[in-house]
Order: structure tokens, then sequence, then C-alpha cells
């Protein structure tokens, strides 16, 4: 089943368009990673998700149910971790917990959740206290409640130190391998890298890419750095040469005790196979690829030129 689709979304505010037409697939079971700057219509789009904004034009479909007319059921079913989030000051964390469980009539501990976040020792303390990084947590236990099919998280381990992002990553795959669905919003490329299953890049408002990462570093990047290593005595120069002679790639210099040819990622047997001929003993290669954060670059400046 999909779990969300955006069909041909559009939201106007005045003489502002936040989204553009945006068609969007996300299937069950995924961990969608969902990547853009600041301004780029990320929080737009959640909101049309969740019923919060009605769009333009177009239509929003959540775990088989429409957004609009099926709001309630949805979100019964869903977790949410939003961007700019409130907590009551005056209320414990066992109080918002409870407040959740209750109308969610689910069979949930409040403990439990507090200790799975990281915050046992202050839920009877009032949120009003709390670090932004507690209140996150908090946030983050009260989404999970009644253990939602469909998971939003929007910007979640942007008030998080680097211990909390961790435990964020690993709360994630946990609630996937469960089987809910996680759609994660972040302008935070290395903790999409290192969780998301797919990535969609939304930027002005339309969505510009959408893949796996390994398929977008391939469709962006293009090319990838070949590290190869020989034995003591190789002639690093003649290495070189044969290389550049043979018409391989787009680049090569020594390194070392080695070259790295910039390539395709298709021609780096042909470098290793090449060498070989030549007489030289190869010890050991390395692949150096694109970074998503290259990746992410990539994309955004080529819309930007054809724009």
């Amino acid at each position: 089943m999909t779990a969300i689709e955006l069909d041909g979304v559009r939201k106007e505010f005045g003489s502002v368009t936040a989204l553009n037409g945006v068609d969007l697939t996300v299937e069950e079971g995924e961990i969608f990673g969902f990547l853009g700057p600041n301004g780029a219509g990320k929080s737009t789009a959640i909101n049309v998700l969740l019923d919060f904004i009605r769009p333009t034009d177009g239509s929003a479909t959540v775990l088989g149910r429409d957004a609009h007319e099926e709001s309630k059921r949805i979100r019964d079913r869903t977790g949410v971790l939003p961007e700019g989030f409130d907590v009551y000051g005056r209320l414990t964390g066992r109080q918002h917990l409870k407040f959740v469980i209750e109308s969610k009539d689910a069979d949930a501990d409040p403990d439990t959740l507090a200790e799975r976040v990281g915050i046992p020792d202050a839920i009877d303390r009032k949120a009003g206290g709390y670090s932004k990084g507690m209140q996150q947590r908090l946030v983050l236990a009260m989404a999970l409640v009644g253990e939602p099919e469909l998971l939003i998280l929007d910007e979640p381990t942007s008030g998080l130190d680097p211990n909390g992002a961790r435990l964020m990553r690993e709360i994630i795959r946990e609630e996937n391998e469960r089987g809910a669905t996680v759609f994660f919003s972040s302008h935070i490329l290395g903790q999409v890298d290192a969780v998301c299953d797919t990535v969609g890049i939304l930027q002005d408002g339309e969505l510009i890419a959408k893949d796996t990462i390994e398929g977008l570093r391939e469709a962006a990047a293009g090319d990838t750095t070949l590290e190869v290593t020989f034995g003591d005595g190789a002639d690093i120069d003649e290495a070189v040469t044969i290389i550049e002679d043979a018409g391989i790639g787009t680049g090569v210099a020594g390194a070392g005790n080695g070259i790295r040819v910039t390539c395709d990622a298709s021609e780096k047997m042909t470098v290793l196979n090449t060498l070989e001929e030549a007489g030289f003993a190869v010890d050991n290669f390395d692949t150096e690829e694109a970074s998503l954060d290259d990746v992410f670059a990539a994309y955004t400046s080529r819309e930007e030129v054809e724009a």
C-alpha cells in the first residue's frame, strides 16, 4: 500500500507559491527522507498531509485515506513530531504523555516511553523547565504513543545534541523494523544519509528529484574517485601515463604508492584490468563516492542554472 501520496499539490499564500504541483509517493515500510533548504516548502507539504492547511489545488492521501475527508482517522494512526512544536510549561512530562495515551485510547506506559527517549528522570518535572533537547525528546515520546503506522518527523534532530541525534536514529530504525513508515523531513543531510531508504529533494516548492541515495549519487555526481595502491617499487608516473593514454576517466594523478583516478563507476574494472595487463601488481583499491552533501549541491545548483 502507498503510505503517502501527493497528487499535483499546489499551495499559495497570497502571491507566494509554497508548493508548485508536487507529485510524491512514499511506499509503506519506507524510511523516506524529505530534503530541502529552509523555505523550500517541506513543512507546508507536511501540514497538507495532516490537514492543518488545505491545498490550493491537488490532493493528498495518507494511509489510503483522503487527508482532508478522513483527517481524524489518519491522525489516530500517525505519530507526529512537528517543527516549532510547543509544550505546556505547567504540565509534567507524564501529564503530556497521559493526555496523548488517553486521546488515542492507547495501551502505553508513560514511564516506558520516557525511558525509551532518554528522559526517565524528568518525567514528573514540569515541561516548562525542560531544555530544548528534552522537549524534543518528550514530543518524540508523544509521537510514539500507540505504535503508529506512520511517523512524520519534521526536523526531528534540530534541538538535539549528538547523543540525542544518535538515539533519534536508533528509534527511527526500531520503529521501521516494527513496521512503521517513517517520513523524515530535514535539511541536515548527514542525518538523512544515516537512516533513509529513499530521498526526495524539494526546492522552491517543487520536487526536483526522488530516488534511493545510491541512485541519486549515480545520477547527480556521475564520477567516482578510485584509489589504487601498488606494491613497493612500482613506477607511479608510468601508471599515470598508461591510464591517460587509455583515455579512461576524466583525471588521474599519483597518490603516495599508487594513483587516484576520477572516472565513471562503470569504468572501475577497466582501470584495474588495464593496470594489471601492463604488469602492475595491485595491492589494494578503494572507492570514494559522493556524499549526500555533494549530491544535494549538484541537484540544487543544476536547478538554479536551468532556472
